[in-house]
């Protein structure tokens, strides 16, 4: 069976890593048809448009879509390309791997964010000049969801540890009902689980991510917290993840656009390549995605590695590494 694949670069180090990740996926025995699509900042500059309605059919259509990265045009990119996939959660592991002089090395945490709601939802306005609000919307059917995802990925993957991240403390009737709704799936499903409000939470996660597994997360909360915990095991060049939905999926490194390295042919391609290897095991290439990690593993303990990681080496160097592992 042919998989269609997006494929959408993006901005910056998004037009080098995302080639870095279909070369991967190439040297596998998976039959797969990539297409294409525009969108970011020079797509706007060219066309007034930073995400063509072409491109959100591309994604649309698709089985399953690869994401470079936004620059500044990312609010206009990536949140309606998760929409345009229905994406409900936002997987994101941190993982310190061997050969690399990881802050904390024995990290393996996955954030489960919530992907639809809370401040990412874009209700703003200005009331009157030098005042603006934001409105936080927090559902029960959103909350259950993302804890029920959570808890099945915990149970899949075999975490044992389950954390349920808010601030009910201060934002009492949305991040309450987050709470509420999350901590009666855990309890329906008879499940271990702790809570933890979300700053002492970041405070402990620097100093003991050992005792944590899988955190679900509203959404805000996720995007803080998995970029903290990249600091943990070596910086944003390492971390993949994975929007999903019912029916469809998007999949992205968890780094920016990089425009102070753009073009130079430095980036580090392990986040983005790591997000094909979620990819494949969403389209149920389980195996092949264990390939691809187990080969990026060698690589960053072993190197050739990019200057971010202490090397010298260029991305088509390390991509080429990884290949030739498989």
């Amino acid at each position: 069976m042919t998989h269609e694949i997006a494929v959408i670069p993006g901005d910056g180090i998004g037009q080098e890593v995302t080639p870095a990740a279909v070369d991967v996926l190439e040297a596998l025995d998976v039959d797969f048809a990539f297409v294409e699509g525009e969108a970011g900042d020079a797509v706007k500059a060219e066309t007034g448009e930073a995400l063509p309605q072409e491109t959100r059919e591309i994604a649309a259509d698709a089985d399953a879509t690869l994401f470079g990265a936004a620059g500044e045009t990312a609010a206009d990119v990536i949140l309606p390309l998760r929409q345009v996939v229905d994406s409900f959660a936002n997987v994101r592991p941190a993982i310190s791997y061997p050969g690399l002089d990881a802050v904390q090395p024995d990290t393996d945490l996955v954030f489960i964010r919530e992907n639809t709601e809370g401040v990412y939802k874009g209700i703003e306005s200005e009331i009157t000049d030098g005042v603006t609000t934001c409105t936080r919307v927090i559902t029960e059917d959103a909350s259950e969801k993302i804890a029920d995802f959570g808890f099945d990925y915990a149970r899949q993957n075999d975490y044992d540890d389950v954390t349920i991240a808010h601030k009910a403390n201060v934002m009492r009737e949305t991040d309450g009902l987050f709470l509420d709704t999350a901590e009666a799936v855990g309890a329906d499903r008879g499940a271990d689980y702790d809570t933890a409000l979300m700053d002492a939470l970041a405070m402990h996660l620097v100093m003991h991510p050992e005792d944590y597994g899988v955190v679900i997360c509203p959404n805000l909360a996720g995007d803080m917290l998995s970029d903290l915990a990249a600091g943990l095991v070596g910086g944003l060049g390492l971390l993949p993840s994975a929007n999903v939905g019912e029916d469809n999926a998007l999949f992205e490194p968890v780094h920016g656009s990089a425009p102070d390295i753009a073009g130079e042919g430095v980036a580090n391609p392990a986040a983005m390549i790591l997000s094909a290897a979620m990819l494949l095991d969403h389209l149920g290439y389980e195996d092949e995605g264990d390939r691809v990690r187990t080969a990026v593993e060698a690589t960053l303990e072993d190197g050739p590695k990019t200057p971010d990681l202490g090397g010298s080496a260029s991305t088509e160097a390390v991509t080429e590494a990884v290949v030739d592992r498989l």
